[in-house]
């Protein structure tokens, strides 16, 4: 069985889809759309040598064309909902790059098309997918009853992107959503109960503020501390610093129970696991998932994500990652974005219902 994929948004993301797409068997980019001619081009350069796309300006046009079985939308994250609307009125699968929707309306929107759609919805939070995460997954049984996590992420800022859409918050729905929902969608995925209240506080400290677009200057944040408490007593933190480049690793991940913790960093090899009534730990190699050709910027999660959706389509499974995953990711996001604006905790009840 042979996959016929256009891609929509041919930048950072889009290109890194088709390299790792040139890797895996029986799939073809047959076309790609983007209305920037020099991300066209570049995107042309990546396929060379294994694809030969049609090029678009009009997603709309590669929409139209029936030759296509997948659909992998890269483009930025506020005309994520007007694509979507589009690929709804088609039966195409899809892979929609995370963050899902940038407000919440539009998240909603796309959860309720969703349930009708004929295709697979698959959204793109591939840090699931990491080697790390999965070992610690594997391992979560030891720990006994899940009680806290803790995820740090220190890292470089934001990279330039084409016109610089990146740098405003109305773009990209906060640094919140569209950087750390990987984040809130590991705590998601891990903690036992639902999130009930978002703590946050965090500023535009460092990066961008010599920036200047249109005479506006770039309002997105650079730093973070997120405390979310959830419904059975457990809570998790976010430490997040974009301008904390140079180091060993770029996320450490810490969850505890109530019989010991297991921790591990990104990239890393290592597992680390405590054993409270031993009081010692012990140290689990990470071993490398064999099936990944292409390592990439995520260490090779998004060849992983690659081969779980079209396994999915090939079985009629339902997606790993669906459409009430990248909403819920989402929301903790625009919760923290909230709560750093008001200086209040935000009650996820009370603020789903605005």
């Amino acid at each position: 069985m042979k996959l016929n994929y256009g891609i929509i948004g041919t930048g950072m993301m889009g290109c890194e889809h088709i390299r790792n797409l040139k890797k895996i068997p029986n799939v073809d980019v047959v076309a790609i759309a983007d209305p920037n001619k020099r991300s066209r081009e570049w995107a042309k350069q990546t396929c060379r040598e294994t694809f030969d796309p049609v090029l678009y300006a009009s997603y709309e046009e590669l929409l139209s064309k029936d030759n296509i079985d997948v659909v992998v939308v890269a483009s930025p994250n506020h005309t994520h909902i007007d694509v979507m609307r589009k690929i709804f009125e088609t039966d195409k699968h899809v892979l929609l790059e995370k963050p899902m929707c940038t407000n919440l309306s539009d998240g909603l929107e796309v959860l309720e098309m969703s349930k009708k759609h004929q295709g697979i919805v698959w959204i793109g939070l591939e840090y699931r997918f990491m080697a790390p995460i999965q070992s610690l997954i594997n391992h979560v049984e030891e720990i006994g009853d899940i009680k806290m996590l803790s995820i740090r992420e220190h890292r470089f800022p934001f990279l330039q992107k084409v016109e610089n859409w990146n740098r405003f918050n109305k773009n990209t729905g906060g640094t919140l959503v569209e950087k750390c929902c990987h984040f809130f969608d590991l705590m998601n995925l891990m903690m036992p109960s639902k999130p009930i209240k978002v703590y946050a506080s965090g500023d535009q400290s460092v990066n961008h503020l010599d920036e200047q677009y249109d005479g506006k200057i770039p309002d997105i944040i650079d730093n973070s501390f997120v405390l979310i408490d959830y419904e059975d007593g457990q809570r998790a933190m976010l430490d997040l610093c974009m301008f904390a480049e140079g180091g060993k690793y770029e996320q450490e991940i810490i969850l505890t129970g109530d019989r010991g913790k297991l921790e591990t960093h990104i990239p890393g090899n290592e597992l680390l696991l405590t054993n409270r009534k031993l009081n010692s730990h012990s140290t689990i190699e990470i071993k490398e998932d064999l099936r990944v050709k292409e390592v990439g910027f995520h260490h090779g999660a998004s060849y992983v994500e690659h081969l779980e959706l079209i396994e999915c389509i090939k079985t009629g499974n339902q997606p790993l990652v669906n459409c009430l995953d990248g909403l819920n990711s989402i929301i903790l996001g625009m919760a923290a974005q909230e709560s750093i604006k008001t200086g209040e905790a935000v009650n996820l009840k009370e603020f789903l219902k605005n």
